[in-house]
């Protein structure tokens, strides 16, 4: 079949599949070709996904497991991830379309927002708990994970209110447990318990400390996660920082405690750094399992699978080899027990944007505009350019970044673009962002194109870019368009990751001889976020705006 006819057929096919209200992500189990965790022999190996999804946490409903993440300032927010197994896993829907006081969230807001959520399953309903340390705990829910869920609700208004879990207990009360960003608080290693209505709506209750790890060596204690098991109520919750910490269980009788403390889960003599904060979830046979992130700096923080039980009645996470009831992290393990073997499938990483639903793997900088661009079912994704202000300096005021997080820590991607500009100092192209970033910019200049490398180190510093010409590439056609005529260029653009975050760009003008395109960059993780890659266009204060159309990109080895 020639490459048109199967594009043609595959818009046809999207468009009706999207039409029907099937979820584009869940036509077809998608396999990556830089990561997988499944070892198809009965093993897999950590990490489970190979990519930024912060401070996971998970439920079980049935066979079925959802798990959702940090996502800051990114929208949409709060992904949901699906697993017939917690190992293969599918990004299948957001949470949110955009993050909630929206005037604030139209603007870039590096490292705020959507903190640490918890997801939970009661009485048909599921629901995502958040705290934002500046504006306090929200909670939105839904029947269907799968599709809309409902507008966000303020749960209580504050500073410093992070990671939130609510618990329902067995005689119908419900209670909230949190930590305290000392940004915001002036103080953290705390834990506290409070009561909420019984729809979880609001807040009937002053808060309770229930844990201070200051005293007893637990210092950054954060991140609890709220159960009850056998009579006990337990909050499982890492301290001692995202870099070097290990993971302790807390248990007590009484849901205001006392509760005593024990560390269940630390490096030990692995080479698993954390290993930081998670969630409990049972599979149908009855295993325990604990979800966990690892911090990978420029890679972000990558999410681990570890097994986990239960000796007289305290959590054991990980491997215990001594006895101690301290366990450390897996990098090679048996699969979870679900009852039966399921295909491997991982979250999708390349796309030929032939849907009219942006991909799954997508987000922008801040909540979206239609000012940003449109996907379509022409086989393309247009970005608008994003007039700078007039006092720019650096892209981490920008909002219109197409982006999606490095899946794994050697890849290669790939796309093929075409940049229509009128006006001379429009810049589009290919970004690996983060505190430092790179871009590779088709600027047009007179009749043609400037091919640029750009380069910004310490972003949120407000720091100039420092820009180098690679090439001139000549106009590929010209269109009369009103006063001013659009000029039209194709090039494909390539960044190829290696370890340490080593970034290579390369440029080709037919798609099979390529170029070095500058120097070797170093990815840097953003504001508490993985580094990304993606695609940018942008015009200079008062200008005309031009447009970039993204054909496909594709993720390879």
């Amino acid at each position: 079949m020639m490459e048109k006819e199967y594009k043609l057929k595959s818009i046809f096919l999207a468009s009706f599949m999207a039409c029907c209200g099937v979820p584009v992500a869940a036509q077809h189990n998608y396999v990556s070709e830089v990561w997988v965790a499944d070892k198809g022999n009965g093993t897999y190996v950590n990490p489970i996904i190979n990519a930024d999804y912060s401070d996971p946490d998970v439920c079980a409903v049935g066979d079925d497991f959802y798990m959702t993440a940090s996502s800051f300032n990114c929208t949409p927010g709060l992904p949901i991830l699906h697993s017939k197994d917690l190992v293969n896993w599918q990004i299948v829907n957001y949470a949110l379309k955009e993050i909630e006081p929206v005037e604030f969230f139209d603007k870039p807001q590096h490292g705020k927002g959507v903190w640490a959520p918890s997801i939970r399953y009661h009485e048909g309903e599921y629901f995502i708990y958040w705290g934002d340390p500046d504006w306090g705990v929200f909670m939105v829910k839904t029947r269907n994970p799968l599709g809309e869920w409902e507008k966000p609700v303020l749960v209580m208004p504050g500073k410093g209110i992070i990671d939130t879990t609510p618990l329902w207990d067995d005689d119908g009360r419900v209670y909230l447990v949190n930590a305290w960003a000392a940004s915001r608080s002036g103080f953290n290693s705390v834990i506290t318990v409070r009561e909420l209505s019984s729809d979880g709506k609001h807040v009937i209750g002053d808060p309770v400390m229930v844990y201070d790890g200051q005293p007893e060596g637990n210092h950054t204690i954060e991140g609890p996660k709220f159960y009850k098991r056998n009579g006990y109520y337990y909050i499982l919750a890492p301290a001692g920082g995202v870099e070097k910490g290990w993971q302790v269980a807390l248990r007590s009788k009484n849901v205001y405690g006392p509760y005593e403390c024990k560390t269940v889960m630390a490096q030990g003599k692995t080479n698993i750094n954390g290993p930081h904060q998670g969630g409990w979830v049972d599979t149908n046979t009855g295993e325990s399992w604990f979800i966990n992130f690892q911090d990978k700096e420029m890679y972000g923080r990558v999410v681990h699978l570890n097994p986990m039980k239960w000796v007289n009645d305290w959590p054991v996470i990980g491997v215990d080899e001594d006895g101690d009831g301290c366990g450390e992290p897996v990098s090679k393990y048996r699969k979870p027990d679900v009852g039966r073997t399921y295909p491997v499938q991982t979250p999708v990483e390349s796309d030929d944007f032939d849907s009219p639903v942006l991909g799954k793997q997508w987000e922008w900088h801040a909540n979206y505009k239609d000012a940003f661009g449109f996907v379509s079912s022409l086989g393309y994704v247009r970005l608008y350019g994003h007039v700078l202000s007039q006092d720019f300096v650096n892209f981490w005021e920008v909002p219109n970044l197409l982006l999606q997080k490095f899946p794994a820590e050697e890849f290669s991607a790939t796309a093929k673009l075409n940049v229509v500009a009128k006006s001379d100092g429009q810049q589009s192209g290919i970004i690996v962002m983060g505190w430092d970033y790179c871009r590779i910019a088709l600027e047009k200049q007179g009749e043609g194109f400037v091919l640029k490398q750009i380069v910004c180190k310490d972003a949120e510093q407000k720091n100039p870019e420092k820009e180098t010409v690679i090439a001139e590439i000549p106009c590929s056609r010209k269109i009369d368009a009103g006063a001013k005529p659009n000029y039209e260029c194709g090039i494909y653009l390539r960044v190829k990751v290696g370890r340490n975050g080593q970034c290579t760009f390369f440029y080709s003008l037919d798609g099979k001889k390529f170029l070095s395109a500058g120097n070797v960059f170093k990815a840097r993780q953003g504001k508490w976020i993985g580094a990304k890659f993606g695609f940018f266009s942008c015009a200079p204060f008062g200008s005309d705006r031009g447009w970039m159309d993204a054909d496909w990109i594709k993720v390879k080895r």
